[in-house]
């Protein structure tokens, strides 16, 4: 174990915290989430190499757990268009609170590696390089990622089916 794990391990909560809530949407299964990520980094430390990114290192063990966790649920990772209409919604509110209504559906309705990317580089404001390195895949794919993401938010908001289900 590197001297100054725990110190890494509690400076790093928040930001853990955050991105389980935005990969989870589920603010139990997030803190169960940063919970597992917490005891496989000290289970693991042994493999983190001192002199990079501790944090990084912790958020790709944290989306791992994710995705196991996913996995081991058997859910689907993409909502279909038809459960995404049957969603309960809320009652005669403002047209803002209906937008952000709608965007929430839409940024749930996509596959977790396009929220993911998302979440990363538009919501926690990483650059595409730092998001790249974060999740483990190349800066080009993150452009990608994003895009895709982008363009797929844009026409679920705007009440269209989305071209092509795109998966990354």
């Amino acid at each position: 174990m590197h001297e100054g794990l725990h110190r890494d391990i509690i400076s790093c909560l928040p930001h853990l915290r955050a991105f389980a809530r935005l990969l989870a949407r589920d603010r139990v299964l997030a803190d169960d989430l940063v919970q597992e990520a917490v005891v496989r980094v000290l289970a693991h430390a042994d493999q983190f190499q001192p002199g990079t990114d501790f944090k990084a290192w912790a958020s790709k063990i944290l989306r791992n757990t994710y995705l196991n966790e996913m996995r081991r649920r058997g859910r689907a990772s993409q909502l279909s268009a038809e459960s995404l209409w049957q969603m309960p919604s809320t009652s005669g509110e403002q047209e803002g609170r209906l937008g952000v209504r709608d965007f929430t559906r839409a940024f749930r309705a996509l596959p977790p590696i396009q929220r993911q990317a998302l979440a990363l580089v538009a919501a926690a404001g990483y650059s595409y390089e730092d998001a790249a390195n974060r999740v483990g895949c190349a800066v080009g794919t993150m452009k990608s990622r994003v895009s895709r993401a982008r363009v797929q938010l844009q026409q679920m908001v705007d009440g269209e089916r989305p071209a092509k289900p795109w998966s990354q």
